[in-house]
């Protein structure tokens, strides 16, 4: 099966996460198919902290890949941001 999930990267205290479309069987940091966006959790105020490319995110989708449940948070989170 397909997901799409976090995977981390960024140095020890300093996390930041590119949000990828792997196959489930593969670890999470591991091999991935294509990287859709990314989310840095200790980005300042001036920095974009989440991004997200919706359009590829809505052809994995329809290609039957399924959203990791932290994964489906963002996605709503920075689609209510944009629409804001």
């Amino acid at each position: 099966m397909v997901v799409i999930r976090l995977a981390r990267s960024g140095a020890k205290k300093r996390p930041f996460f590119n949000m990828v479309v792997a196959d489930s069987r593969n670890r999470r940091d591991g091999r991935f198919v294509e990287r859709i966006g990314f989310y840095n959790p200790v980005a300042g105020a001036s920095e974009d902290g989440l991004r997200v490319d919706i359009e590829r995110l809505a052809f994995w989708q329809g290609h039957g890949a399924q959203l990791s449940p932290t994964a489906a948070r963002l996605v709503k989170q920075f689609s209510a941001k944009k629409a804001a």
